[in-house]
């Protein structure tokens, strides 16, 4: 036998704080149960389990409508294309949205042939407030504004609404990181005429990929259907569909089964997608109640660091945490607090996509920018890391150990 000691294994790099740590909540249970419902299931191409999941959505987020995409990308792409289709918004109308936003809330205004106009956010609650919509609005006229609700925060909702509706401009939401917010006027993603939801794994409810519009406007509600599946009828109600068929004159049952009405794409989400959300939906107020218990440790850490700047939430009656943000007051305090991050192994990304005018697409395809020195703050000032609610005590003492102030 040699003689020589065994080599001890060196250690290895520490286990990272993931942004997105498990797909569901649930997890092994879920993917067991969603492994039982591919096995017997009669079909998975879309059908009754998204039409349930659509029903119990709208019921909780307490719209009239809810309409299930493939992703919230493809929900934010529908709504400005139902508008068009329906005439309410023409080509090259003045469309504003939130600069501190994601790309697929701007590229669409871009494909709809629609001018995008950007509007700076609040410093002090990281969104469009209805002062910043009214800057803008002192110098151009808009025809429709697209707000991002940004990580669980949002702006004052009820007065853009207000402002929206005294101008006749079209309000629409990105609801899609604020899922469970809520003002004491009402919950976000109500206060437009419809609102997107995202069900990526990184978000509050997860059915891998998906999406959700949610309106209260049932004809609005037929066009995304109309969107959704290459522009044709079969997915409305009966008395809808034979609305369209005299309206064109389809008088064949033959040929209105492939009737395309208007501009549509295949937008459509599965039966897993349809499953696997209403599977998650019962543990959405859970999930709420968790990442706001995470947050509000976390605030109580940021608010003793003079280095860091906390959220406004004030105006909120429940902040639906997304993720935790980090808002340094000078961009040299954001290298620190990065290298800080990353020494600790926590997963880190930027805010959101920073100024959306300084992205390649943007600079490619639009020519008209604006003055955002609120979004350029965030651009150089901050990041986030994530907030599961499956984190464990270990996993949140190690981010609430790099918001500490230096001792």
């Amino acid at each position: 036998m040699s003689s020589r000691r065994k080599k001890t294994k060196a250690a290895g790099p520490k286990q990272k704080v993931f942004i997105i740590k498990n797909a569901f909540l649930e997890e092994e249970a879920t993917k067991r149960a969603l492994a039982d419902f591919i096995l017997t299931a009669p079909k998975l191409s879309m059908g009754q389990q998204c039409e349930s999941f659509e029903r119990a959505f709208a019921a909780k987020q307490e719209r009239k409508e809810a309409v299930l995409f493939n992703s919230g990308a493809s929900a934010n792409l529908a709504m400005l294309q139902a508008l068009k289709n329906l005439g309410r918004l023409e080509p090259g109308a003045a469309v504003g949205f939130s600069a501190l936003t994601w790309s697929t809330n701007i590229m669409p205004i871009i494909q709809m042939g629609f001018k995008p106009i950007a509007v700076d956010c609040d410093v002090n609650t990281l969104n469009v407030m209805s002062h910043n919509l009214e800057e803008r609005l002192a110098h151009v006229h808009l025809d429709a504004f697209f707000a991002t609700n940004v990580i669980g925060f949002t702006g004052d909702l009820h007065k853009i609404k207000k402002i929206c509706d005294e101008r006749n401009i079209i309000f629409i939401e990105d609801n899609c990181e604020s899922l469970g917010t809520e003002l004491p006027e009402g919950k976000a993603g109500n206060f437009g005429l419809a609102s997107s939801v995202s069900f990526y794994v990184a978000h509050h409810m997860s059915t891998i990929e998906g999406g959700m519009v949610c309106t209260d406007d049932e004809e609005f509600s037929e066009m995304l259907r109309v969107v959704r599946a290459n522009g044709w009828d079969r997915n409305l109600h009966s008395h809808q569909q034979e609305k369209w068929r005299k309206k064109h004159s389809v008088g064949s049952d033959f040929y209105a089964k492939f009737a395309f009405y208007d501009l549509g794409y295949n937008l459509r989400p599965t039966e897993i997608t349809g499953f696997l959300g209403l599977s998650q939906l019962q543990f959405l107020d859970e999930n709420i109640k968790t990442r706001q218990r995470t947050y509000l440790r976390a605030e109580e850490v940021m608010k003793k660091n003079d280095e860091l700047i906390v959220p406004e939430r004030g105006h909120l009656s429940v902040h639906s945490s997304f993720v935790i943000p980090v808002l340094c007051k000078t961009p040299t305090l954001r290298k620190k607090y990065i290298a800080k991050f990353n020494a600790a192994g926590v997963e880190i990304r930027p805010m959101i996509a920073g100024n959306m005018q300084k992205q390649p697409f943007h600079k490619k395809y639009v020519k008209e920018t604006f003055h955002l020195p609120n979004t350029d703050f965030f651009h150089h000032n901050s990041f986030y890391c994530g907030n599961c609610p499956d984190y464990t005590e270990e996993e949140v003492a190690t981010i609430l150990a790099c918001l500490e102030p230096e001792r």
